[in-house]
């Protein structure tokens, strides 16, 4: 059997058979069935058509197809990543297609870019593409986590190692000193919002600063594609929206063939993966009595029960295992079914999964998530018409207070936590049990619904029109609740002093997406056009309100039992966002290419004569490896040099922030409700100001089984929004304004990928991703008398510390000794602080290996980040007080002359002085660099013939860790869950 190569053959064959008088009368269509296979068995979704027909069908879980064609037609067999074959229908009624896998793939790769798609090979933009695959082969639970490193240019931070925290996450730095720096997050067409509905008074002390990220309610089993939009080229269509990059999120989708369902079991076992080094108890009251010594006293307080002998001196507890040391196990269940034939197609797939948390408790993070999606196109695949939702429920139950930082500072030999009966243990008053917070609790309860329509209808040839309407709904419910056996019951505290916050949030929106897309062809050359327009409101409401005082604590959760009722925050948002956008798109014989874009955007969130402005894009390519005198460097399979330019603006600055707006005060007049004035009105509040450029060189070798990417970008954010000092006398210490601030980000991109083995039974890949990246204050007008003068330095980033420069310990008074800048003889703030500190990444990165031998697979991935970070000492009291330390304190000053790394253990007034100094100074700054290794996959498909596949596999996360960081793990924040070691395995059964 033999594929038909070219049209030339074709041609040839078919004009022989066009004069046989038995072939016109057998020109008649027949049934075509057959099977599509590749040298690992049968291709499932092969798209086959009869050339210049409608007529079109898709191969089944099996391979299989069927199809009428006449002798004579030719039919096409289609699929990404593998040569398309063309085959002429002769007499034979049964039709064996083997299809083999492209060396040219790269011009199969279709790149989603959100109101387009474009080849791979062919883009002018900086897009970046993760596959299903490949978030699949990681045991997370927030999308976002997968792709942490391995997309060159983005760096993703989590705030909590706890199930259902937050993220920061930057697209090529931090554009905006006060406005917002997420990026623009798109869910199958639809924006959602990504700001934390939390409010910090009730989440923020076990989620830091409230942050609850809206992706924790999508499962990442139900995403099959993310493409993340970076420079001007790319995110310029979706205009002031897209200013701090765009992720664009595409979920499962509905297939041809046959019904087919797919069920997924896994659990899974985490721990901590570091503890800090600290005193044991010998070493602990060794250090305690010295500092006694020290101090001139002989007899020990009766407050100082660690030593007195009211505490048993041989007791050790090592509290950092006893309280977040403890395993939390994770239980995942998910089903998906999908089927349909050519015309009409569906899916529908869901997931439930509980995780347990570190502490002693049953706490518990639950998620429930559910897709569907219907897709149609008439028998002409003219019209097109395509249904998906989203519904995503997710319940956190957590301690009030992340109780981490306490295992640090705990005394080794204080009592145990709980009595023989399990009451919490007061030790007569000699101390406060950790787990005393543990019965204050946090819950909260989150929902969230978006449903999507797209339609389109082909008007005439090479031009379409299409329509995307979006809805979105969510809600969050969070509960803090403080009761009074909180207290140590010999303070005589009662239920009057318990308090109960809750917050209510509610978010939803709407978009409407008119547009026409069509392209025009002039020889060898084609003009691609689109345009378009965008309707968007959201409204956004959220109340949080305490309740103190109560009759019982039974009566706790029921806030109308309180004594007293404040209303903490009370808000209405209302914004609304309208555009008009167009993309120009030119190719010259498929080696020049330009790309043109412009948008008109209006926000509702801007003084009166701003709101509207206009931003767009110009972006380039030369694909230099198809030029003749290229061709004979076989070498080099691909090449193309591409160069973007543009602006666009920011508008995440929140809602009313030009106006005069008044907040809900607690007091009262004659039983009215009083209201205070927080903010002034400035008619001048107008958009910042983005303008991005980068130039970019792509190389493939080897029929592209070696291929490289190097991106330089430059950005420069200007007209910053941010508080203008006022005079007191006007009440207000800022004005919300644009101000003429700069700040620059530049930085290096390098992705390599490689296929290092390619064969039938064996088959290796290698990717590497480099981020060299640096934010820079380039201009601030009056910065000195500014809000940020103790925050900011030009020609630093944003994430600095000025800090004390720390010169090491005094061999004669054994204290921590600090540079004096103005050398008055005195430490002080304004003038000493001369040290910045920068935190931000030197350079991050993640290399990967995929290796499949027969059947079994295997995928590891390392991620690693060259930086800065607050060593162990940065939360620790002073050495000599009745807190635990860290064991490097023991290279401590003893005596004069004694060259020492750590002072004098000491609690006078000097030692103590000296001490906070140095939490401030540049002696807590140390290497917080790693490397790690992210994720392991192991997976064994089992050899079983029929309709059903099975497969067992093992995945694990952060099993190994590299670093000379001193102060647990470094990258997480001194005094929160760090990162988990998870250990998970499953099983996955498709029939």
């Amino acid at each position: 059997m033999e594929k038909i190569p070219n049209l030339i053959i074709e041609n040839n064959l078919r004009s022989g058979i066009d004069g046989d008088p038995l072939y016109t009368e057998l020109k008649i269509q027949n049934p075509i069935t057959g099977t599509v296979e590749d040298l690992g068995g049968p291709i499932p979704g092969v798209f086959v058509q009869v050339k210049d027909t409608n007529r079109t069908t898709m191969t089944d879980e099996n391979g299989y197809y069927s199809i009428s064609a006449s002798p004579g037609e030719v039919l096409v067999f289609s699929y990404p990543g593998y040569e398309t074959v063309e085959w002429i229908v002769g007499l034979d009624a049964v039709i064996d297609i083997e299809m083999y896998e492209s060396f040219t793939y790269l011009d199969e790769a279709v790149i989603y870019a959100g109101y387009f798609t474009v080849k791979d090979r062919e883009r002018t933009g900086s897009i970046y593409r993760v596959t299903a695959d490949e978030i699949e082969k990681q045991p997370v639970n927030n999308v976002l986590e997968a792709l942490q490193g391995r997309v060159p240019g983005l760096d993703i931070v989590s705030t909590t190692g706890l199930a259902g925290g937050g993220y920061t996450v930057r697209i090529r730095g931090q554009n905006s000193i006060a406005a917002g720096n997420e990026p623009l997050y798109i869910i199958d067409g639809v924006p959602i919002t990504i700001y934390s509905m939390s409010s910090q008074s009730v989440s923020g002390a076990v989620l830091p600063g409230g942050n609850i990220n809206p992706l924790n309610t999508l499962d990442p089993s139900l995403i099959e594609s993310i493409e993340v939009l970076k420079d001007a080229d790319a995110t310029a269509i979706y205009g002031s929206r897209g200013a701090n990059g765009v992720i664009l999120i595409t979920t499962k989708r509905e297939r041809h063939g046959n019904t087919s369902l797919t069920v997924d079991l896994s659990t899974s076992i985490n721990k901590v993966t570091k503890f800090h080094d600290l005193l044991n108890t010998e070493q602990y009251l060794q250090m305690r009595k010295e500092a006694f010594i020290n101090d001139g006293i002989i007899e020990y307080p009766s407050n100082a029960y660690d030593l007195n002998g009211t505490w048993d001196q041989n007791r050790y507890t090592d509290w950092q295992r006893v309280i977040f040391g403890n395993p939390a196990y994770s239980n995942n269940v998910r089903l998906n079914i999908s089927g349909g034939g050519a015309q009409t197609r569906f899916y529908l797939g869901g997931n439930f999964m509980k995780e347990t948390t570190v502490f002693h408790k049953d706490y518990n993070y639950k998620r429930t998530s559910i897709l569907s999606s219907f897709h149609h196109s008439s028998k002409n695949n003219k019209f097109q018409v395509g249904l998906s939702a989203t519904y995503g429920v997710d319940n956190n139950y957590l301690p009030a207070t992340d109780i981490t930082f306490r295992a640090f500072y705990l005394p080794p030999n204080a009592p145990t936590p709980f009595t023989e009966d399990g009451q919490l243990n007061w030790e007569n008053s000699t101390w406060n049990n950790p787990f005393a917070d543990m019965e204050s609790e946090y819950r909260n309860n989150s929902k969230r619904l978006q449903i999507n329509s797209s339609l389109s209808y082909q008007l005439i040839n090479h031009l379409k029109f299409s329509a995307n309407v979006g809805y979105t709904y969510s809600t969050l419910t969070d509960i803090k609740t403080n009761p009074s056996s909180r207290f140590n019951p010999d303070w005589g505290l009662t239920s009057a002093s318990s308090n109960h916050f809750i917050g209510d949030s509610e978010n939803d929106s709407w978009i409407i997406e008119p547009q026409l897309d069509g392209e025009v062809r002039l020889g060898t050359s084609k003009l691609s056009y689109l345009l378009g327009a965008t309707l968007q409101e959201q409204a956004y409401d959220q109340m949080v309100i305490l309740g103190s005082g109560f009759p019982t604590d039974l009566l706790l959760n029921n806030i109308s039992a309180a004594d007293d009722v404040i209303f903490l925050n009370v808000q209405k948002n209302k914004y609304r966002y309208i555009a008009a956008y167009t993309r120009l798109n030119y190719n010259l014989n498929s080696k020049y290419l330009l790309n043109l874009t412009a948008r008109r955007d209006g926000s509702s969130r801007f003084g009166p004569g701003n709101k509207f402005a206009n931003f767009g894009a110009l972006g380039a390519a030369w694909i230099f490896s198809n030029e003749l005198f290229l061709k004979n460097i076989k070498i080099l399979s691909f090449g193309k040099l591409r160069a973007s330019y543009g602006t666009n603006g920011n508008d995440q600055i929140g809602d009313y922030q030009y106006l005069s707006t008044y907040t809900i005060n607690n007091s009262s007049y004659e039983g009215n409700i009083g209201l205070s004035p927080t903010r002034l009105f400035n008619p001048n509040f107008a958009w910042e100001k983005n303008k991005k450029a980068a130039i970019a060189l792509e190389l493939g070798f080897l029929q592209d089984r070696i291929k490289l990417e190097a991106e330089f970008y430059n950005s420069i954010s200007e007209n910053q929004l941010t508080g203008m000092p006022l005079p007191g006398t006007t009440g207000f210490t800022v004005l919300n304004s644009n101000l003429n601030a700069k700040v620059g980000n530049t930085g290096w991109e390098f992705n390599v990928h490689s296929k290092n083995i390619d064969n039938k039974s064996f088959v290796w890949e290698t990717s590497f991703a480099l981020t060299i990246p640096k934010t820079e204050l380039l201009e601030y007008q009056d910065l000195e008398t500014s809000p940020y003068s103790n925050r900011l330095e030009i020609g630093y980033p944003l994430n600095i510390l000025k800090l004390y420069e720390f010169s090491g310990v005094n061999p004669d008074t054994g204290l921590f000794e600090f540079k004096d800048f103005n050398g008055d003889g005195i430490i002080s703030p304004l003038e000493d602080k001369k040290f910045i500190a920068d935190l931000s990444p030197i350079f991050f990165g993640n290399m990967t290996n995929n290796i499949k031998f027969k059947q079994f697979s295997l995928a590891l991935s390392f991620y690693f980040v060259k930086k800065k970070g607050l060593n162990e000492f940065y939360r620790f009291s002073n050495a000599g007080s009745a807190s635990n330390q860290p064991l490097s304190v023991l290279n401590n000053w003893q005596q004069p002359g004694d060259q020492a790394s750590y002072q004098l253990f000491s609690n006078s007034n000097e030692a103590v002085t000296a001490y906070s100094n140095f939490i401030e100074s540049s002696g807590v700054v140390s290497d917080a660099s790693f490397l790690r290794l992210r994720n392991l996959s192991i997976g064994y498909d089992l050899p079983l013939d029929g309709f059903v596949k099975f497969n067992i596999y093992l995945q694990a996360q952060n099993l190994f860790l590299l670093t000379k960081f001193k102060g647990g793990d470094p990258e997480y924040p001194h005094g929160i869950v760090p990162p988990l070691r998870k250990i998970l395995i499953g099983t996955k059964i498709h029939f």
